[in-house]
């Protein structure tokens, strides 16, 4: 098997840097002459010793475990697992070959340096300069004179400064960026109607349409919408148009800035141009997903993607091996993405970090104020808070609270925010953020899950009569899912626990408190509200990483309303597959499963109440009572006012 896998690199002890992998590589357009090792010194030299650079460490200590998981599991393939696995490839490939489609065109265009751009030009005297748009924490994005020297986005200023002396620094104006990516998009839209947008400098348009209706081409196309957009902002952008998404993406980097690359719709063409595509440049495959397939199978080219295709359905999962052959093949999405409602609406802000409670609670305010902003412009009410935290020394946590009701407003959402920060003080931080999802989506809840009828008020107390309070709430138990408050508590009385201490069930079945461990590398989180087994945290890496391969079989016996990651990446309740490094889309998909539990148990709540009713109700009509037992005076007991309530109930 020596043979069929790659070796790592040469680590030399006096080359310690080139073990220091980082996302400051040489990757963005403009920075294709950079001497990659050069920046990657100086990174090392100026972040060793730091908190930034101890928590890199211990990612990259994770990404090694992780290789050297695949590299046991792919020794241990024989001659005949391996042409089992080959005819299992062939037979993808064919199916993902049927599935090729060439009749559409699509358009991916991107604006070059946008933020430095947009300074550029409102202040002319800053053009040809090398321009970081950000601060000495953080830049938003650097302008192509300054790429020449390494720098680029994502980096702290203060490295960029160590890699280019005279870079100048301008504060980010986000209003000015907004405004002229919607000026950009006006002229989008007369190409392509439906096209959507990724960020504020990126979209996606299907240009079939136009190029039928008007006889023209691609080509022409990406050439006259990039001069109506320079015409009605005075700014560049570059276009790629390939019969897919995927590939179109990629060619508007390959002649960026200010130019474009036209792949025509035959299959030969599409074949012949991802055949040497570094995997690197394929989106979704980032630095961890590069370093395994390349450590452990020698891949580094999309071609070697289908060479080793035969190892790829052995050592991962159907639905990554099925991304990874598409990407050899060429193939991705032809079909205009539906519009889906949003998930989760969220905000946060990084900052020097500080352990100061005042100045953490001021910046949780502005937070709380900005997230009611955008829920409240598009009139949207949320019931799960999630807290972000980063930590001085870069570990995340999340905390989330569930409500009683749907909030949206800022006075609302800091009832909880407040409470979920003070229970993690001390701490110093460096990011904070707020997250809000299972929204309503609608401005009035005529259906309040805290509005009760009186006949409801009078059968809870059967349910609720065993169950502990907690400041005078009242909780139902887990399996009824009785989260709600009484009506007479007010917001404060609901109190939130931690996950690390005891509570109660009816306190877990009122709010939902997922702490998301801060694993070595901080791409992989671990819910302990929904993994089996959580209390257990002692397992080290090396024996969580050897259950991989059970991790599916045990996962079959779990509870089945039960939410883990299988094999780290695999959601349990739906199959959907989200690598650990998508931490906000792992835990916004948490929620999501979170909210349907929660609308799933208020259902089934309901009806079973309503059933109980109507059996109780049933005896009562039939075979009332007689008053003669009820007013024995033999038995010498009190008879209970609750045994009343029924009667009362079948005379109203």
């Amino acid at each position: 098997m020596s043979s069929t896998t790659g070796k790592p690199s040469d680590r030399g002890g006096d080359r310690p840097w080139q073990s220091y992998h980082t996302a400051y590589t040489n990757a963005k357009a403009g920075m294709e002459g950079v001497d990659k090792e050069k920046v990657q010194r100086v990174i090392y030299e100026m972040s060793k010793g730091s908190k930034y650079f101890e928590n890199e460490q211990k990612k990259e200590a994770i990404t090694k475990l992780k290789i050297e998981h695949l590299r046991a599991q792919c020794a241990k393939l024989t001659d005949n697992d391996i042409t089992h696995f080959q005819k299992v490839a062939e037979r993808k490939i064919l199916e993902l070959e049927a599935e090729r489609d060439l009749s559409k065109i699509w358009l991916h265009t991107d604006m070059d340096a946008f933020y430095a751009a947009v300074e550029t030009l409102e202040n002319p005297s800053l053009k040809g300069k090398p321009l970081a748009v950000g601060s000495m924490s953080m830049i938003a994005t650097a302008s192509y004179e300054a790429r020449k020297f390494g720098v680029r986005a994502a980096m702290p200023g203060f490295i960029g400064c160590k890699l280019c002396p005279n870079l100048v620094f301008v504060r980010p104006n986000f209003e000015r960026y907004t405004h002229y990516s919607e000026l950009a998009r006006k002229v989008f839209q007369r190409y392509d109607p439906n096209f959507f947008a990724t960020s504020l400098d990126e979209a996606y348009l299907d240009i079939t349409a136009v190029c039928v209706e008007r006889g023209i081409t691609g080509e022409e196309v990406a050439s006259e919408l990039r001069g109506a957009v320079h015409q009605e902002t005075g700014l560049t952008c570059s276009a790629g148009v390939a019969p897919n998404r995927m590939i179109a993406k990629v060619c508007s980097d390959i002649n960026k800035p200010n130019g474009q690359f036209i792949l025509p719709n035959d299959r030969d063409a599409v074949t012949t141009f991802v055949s040497t595509l570094p995997i690197r440049k394929i989106g979704g495959i980032g630095k961890v997903t590069e370093q395994m397939l390349h450590q452990v199978l020698g891949i580094s080219t999309c071609q070697e993607i289908l060479q080793k295709a035969a190892f790829l359905c052995a050592l991962f999962s159907e639905g990554s091996t099925d991304f990874f052959l598409s990407v050899g093949l060429g193939l991705g999405g032809t079909e205009t993405p539906e519009h889906r409602l949003r998930k989760s609406m969220s905000c946060e802000r990084t900052f020097s970090a500080t352990d100061n409670s005042s100045l953490l609670f001021e910046k949780l305010d502005n937070l709380a104020e900005n997230l009611a902003d955008d829920m409240q412009k598009e009139c949207l009410k949320g019931r799960t808070l999630t807290l972000k935290l980063k930590t001085a020394a870069f570990e995340v946590r999340t905390r989330a609270a569930t409500a009683q009701n749907y909030i949206s407003s800022k006075e609302d959402i800091l009832i909880y925010a407040k409470k979920l920060l003070k229970a993690e003080l001390p701490l110093s931080l460096r990011l904070m953020g707020l997250r809000m999802s299972h929204f309503h989506g609608e401005k009035d809840d005529s259906t309040s899950p805290t509005q009760k009828t009186l006949d409801r008020f009078f059968h809870s107390s059967d349910n609720n009569s065993n169950t502990n309070r907690t400041n005078g709430a009242s909780f139902g138990n887990a399996s009824g899912g009785n989260d709600y408050c009484n009506e007479a508590t007010t917001k404060d009385d609901c109190s939130i626990h931690d996950a690390g201490k005891n509570v109660s069930v009816d306190q877990q079945a009122s709010f939902s408190h997922n702490e998301k461990l801060s694993v070595p590398g901080g791409t992989s989180s671990i819910n302990h509200d929904n993994k089996p087994g959580s209390s257990n945290t002692k397992a080290t890496e090396t024996e969580k990483f050897g259950e991989l391969a059970s991790c599916k079989a045990s996962g079959s016996s779990s509870k089945p309303d039960e939410h883990f990651w299988i094999d780290g990446y695999i959601c349990s309740l739906c199959g959907f597959e989200l690598p650990q490094c998508f931490e906000e889309e792992r835990q916004e998909h948490s929620d999501f499963h979170l909210a349907e539990m929660l609308q799933k148990e208020d259902t089934v709540d309901s009806t079973a109440r309503l059933s109980k009713e109507r059996l109780a109700e049933r005896p009562c009509s039939t075979m009332p009572t007689p008053k003669k037992k009820l007013k024995s005076s033999k038995e010498g007991k009190h008879i209970p006012i609750n045994s009343f309530f029924p009667k009362c109930n079948k005379k109203v």
